[in-house]
């Protein structure tokens, strides 16, 4: 059995009207900093903020009646487990999902709100789907697979009918890989209406289960590797997604963790939209690699948006230190009074922001008669920082960055 292009506009005609026809719209200023022609899906408008919700409505649609009776189970890291849970409360669908351990507790926490059953167990999607499949045994359950079912890829293949209807003409796809539904289902919608397309694997470093798998070898994914990238963080690719996205790909793209974040904070601050670290990696991938992409129509498909509250305000404040938009510098100078106005002074001279101000007078490495002061303050830019870190220097407090 394959995936075919019937498949999907099939799914397409059974979801309409139940899920979000989300908007691609053209992105002028991530254009301007990736040098490509940016168009953005935003399939974190969906109700569970993740493109899951097509391949897992289309799966429970399928179902017959004994098997709607009885229930559904899956393990999921979070946005399978909400799109299952939501779609089936609404088809009245008994659901239990197995989530591993270390899954964000906001997507623990709305799977439930959900309705769903929810079983925490295993170090990683592995070891919860090894869980899954013995309770789907105990209670005669029906088990929906995140991404290796064709039920499941022909619903994530209507992402790429949609982004084709609006934008003719893209010419690469960056997709993020996972377990593989996701890049199953658009490359085989996107060949089959634009054979010159190009098709874009994108991997997190950690975790290169399609390239390991391509390359023949065991994934080099550490046991317990921590990304910010969660949602795509699969030790093994599926067999069925693999053998269907293999012929379909043109290349595959590893990206390492910063780049990660640093998409994930241009979408906040710069289209104003919240995405999760899977779900920017199609943006990550332009930012790791600028020249591959460089004058091309790209359409990024923002998977999902369900990240961690404490999570995006960490990612967005990590960004302003790359920015150098917060700096800490640390002055060592004379422990008498007045030194940290006279310090200040020249900061706020400048329009820079002291955040907050940390002063160790017991530290061995600074004289006895001195003290040492640690600031972190706010500026526009890494040449408004530099401007007042020259302005300490010249008044006799030479700063160092920390």
């Amino acid at each position: 059995m394959t995936l075919s292009f019937d498949d999907i506009l099939a799914a397409r005609d059974r979801l309409q009207g139940h899920i979000e026809r989300t908007p691609c719209r053209y992105s002028k200023t991530l254009s301007e900093i990736t040098g490509a022609e940016v168009w953005v899906k935003f399939e974190n408008l969906q109700f569970t903020a993740a493109y899951k919700e097509r391949g897992a409505l289309n799966a429970l649609l399928q179902l017959g009646a004994n098997a709607r009776k009885r229930g559904v189970i899956a393990a999921s890291a979070g946005n399978h487990s909400q799109a299952l849970a939501y779609h089936a409360a609404r088809l009245g669908i008994p659901v239990t999902i197995v989530m591993p351990r270390g899954t964000p507790f906001v997507k623990v926490q709305q799977t439930r709100a959900h309705g769903a059953e929810v079983v925490i167990d295993g170090e990683g999607y592995d070891e919860a789907s090894t869980r899954a499949l013995a309770l789907c045994d105990e209670r005669q359950l029906t088990f929906v697979h995140p991404f290796n079912d064709l039920n499941v890829m022909a619903g994530q293949g209507t992402v790429a009918l949609e982004m084709l209807e609006d934008v003719p003409d893209l010419e690469v796809l960056p997709v993020p890989i996972g377990g593989g539904g996701l890049i199953a289902g658009v490359a085989t919608a996107a060949k089959h209406l634009k054979k010159d397309i190009s098709v874009v694997g994108v991997e997190p470093a950690m975790y290169p289960s399609f390239t390991a798998k391509m390359r023949g070898v065991n994934t080099a994914s550490a046991h317990g590797a921590s990304t910010i990238a969660e949602g795509i963080a699969v030790k093994e690719v599926g067999d069925e997604t693999y053998a269907i996205a293999r012929p379909l790909i043109d290349e595959v793209m590893l990206i390492e963790e910063p780049f990660f974040e640093r998409a994930v904070a241009l979408y906040c601050n710069v289209e104003k939209t919240v995405a999760e670290g899977a779900g920017a990696a199609s943006l990550a991938a332009l930012l790791a690699h600028p020249r591959k992409f460089r004058g091309k129509k790209c359409g990024l498909i923002i998977t999902g948006g369900n990240i961690d509250t404490r999570l995006l305000a960490s990612v967005l404040t990590r960004e302003l230190v790359r920015d150098q938009r917060l700096v800490s510098l640390r002055i060592v100078g004379d422990d008498r009074p007045g030194l940290l106005a006279t310090v200040s002074a020249v900061i706020g001279s400048l329009g820079a922001n002291i955040i907050e101000v940390a002063h160790n007078r017991l530290a061995l490495d600074v004289p006895a008669k001195g003290a040492e002061f640690d600031i972190m303050i706010e500026t526009r830019d890494a040449q408004h920082a530099q401007e007042v870190m020259d302005a300490l220097r010249e008044r006799g407090y030479p700063p160092r960055a920390v």
